[in-house]
């Protein structure tokens, strides 16, 4: 089951969000030979993706054996985004045999830049 988080972006700065994905146990997850992919979008059953970021696009970088999850968004990208916006997202690892699990999940809140 996906954990639950409130995903904060604000417009025309850096995102930078790191996690660890561990077992019950809470050893840390192996993550060779996964993909990742997070998507945001103003509802559930949208079309239209405000913001994509994945392992072959360099917005999601996978730390192997220590099980790090590090999701980047540039200034340039978030500058991109319309904003004030609320909406969905979810963070999804694939592993090398297919299987995808829901990391985490929940709303997205795009805050608007002031200074530029």
């Amino acid at each position: 089951m996906a954990g639950e988080y409130t995903l904060r972006i604000e417009q025309g700065a850096t995102l930078s969000l790191v996690a660890t994905w561990k077992d019950s146990s809470g050893t840390a997850i192996n993550l060779t030979g996964y993909t990742a992919r997070l998507s945001v979008r103003t509802h559930h059953s949208s079309d239209t993706v405000l913001l994509s970021l994945t392992t072959a696009n360099s917005g999601i970088a996978l730390g192997g054996a220590a099980g790090t999850i590090t999701v980047t968004a540039t200034a340039v990208q978030t500058a991109a985004l319309t904003a004030p916006v609320t909406g969905v997202y979810d963070l999804e690892l694939v592993s090398s045999g297919g299987v995808v699990t829901r990391l985490i999940e929940g709303g997205a809140v795009i805050t608007p830049e002031v200074t530029r």
